[in-house]
């Protein structure tokens, strides 16, 4: 579980701790809870007690799991970006139109962060759920938006985060993939060949706004048999360039 810094306060962190605890184990009773997170059964009985009565979890069956409180909460904090509320109907509109899956991404804490996802006629199903936080060196996504993000932060994440590998497509040394995101700034195209998940690809652009600072980017991503070839050179990363633009348009004139 993580720790309190001389500037934290160790019972907020313990919270959130034992909230990311119940999610990772789909609900557990106290003293599962208390052996995934390491702390004494009394100590993450009275956390409990304080989150239900605050409603953040709920009890059932002597188990515990998160409430639906947080979807208010989520719901509430994506509502108030803008990259949202302009870029969830042109997400829509991309996945009609090449008939994959379309997704919006943004950057928190040096995470790629899910905003929201569309699925086409021909879309593979895939476990990436909406709020998904996923390391943003891995995915078209989270290149569109790591080249373009100012060299200061660029170089805080990586250091942060690292480049850990997720799968032996993951690029995972730093020259390498400092290479690509130059090349990602060429073309303000990025490209994800199964580097996060295999047998995907994937295509993205960045989004910017009106003092041309990166604030999300959208993609397509297909199994590889269908992005190959033409479609996946040329085709998809004008279709997506282009609704990219519509999104970074329509922002600076909202």
């Amino acid at each position: 579980m993580t720790t309190s810094d001389s500037t934290g306060i160790q019972a907020v962190d313990r919270a959130f701790g034992i909230v990311e605890a119940l999610n990772d184990l789909d609900g557990a009773g106290v003293s599962d809870l208390a052996r995934h997170v390491g702390l004494p059964k009394s100590t993450v009985h009275n956390h409990l007690h304080t989150l239900e009565r605050a409603e953040y979890v709920v009890r059932e069956d002597g188990e515990y799991r998160t409430s639906l409180k947080f979807l208010q909460i989520s719901e509430t904090a994506r509502n108030q970006h803008d990259l949202y509320e302009v870029g969830r109907t042109e997400v829509d509109h991309l996945a009609e139109k090449t008939g994959e899956i379309s997704a919006l991404m943004t950057e928190e804490h040096g995470r790629g962060v899910f905003v929201y996802r569309s699925r086409g006629s021909e879309a593979a199903r895939i476990d990436t759920c909406i709020g998904d936080r996923v390391p943003i060196h891995c995915t078209a996504l989270g290149k569109a938006i790591l080249a373009f993000l100012p060299e200061q932060r660029r170089e805080e994440i990586i250091d942060h985060h690292g480049l850990t590998p997720v799968n032996h497509n993951t690029i995972t040394d730093r020259a390498e993939l400092e290479e690509e995101l130059e090349i990602v700034r060429e073309r303000r195209i990025a490209y994800d060949d199964e580097e996060r998940l295999s047998g995907l690809r994937s295509i993205a652009a960045p989004i910017l706004d009106g003092t041309d600072s990166v604030i999300g980017s959208i993609s397509v991503a297909g199994p590889t048999h269908r992005m190959k070839s033409e479609r996946f050179e040329t085709e998809l990363p004008e279709t997506v360039l282009g609704i990219a633009n519509v999104i970074e348009l329509n922002i600076q004139h909202t």
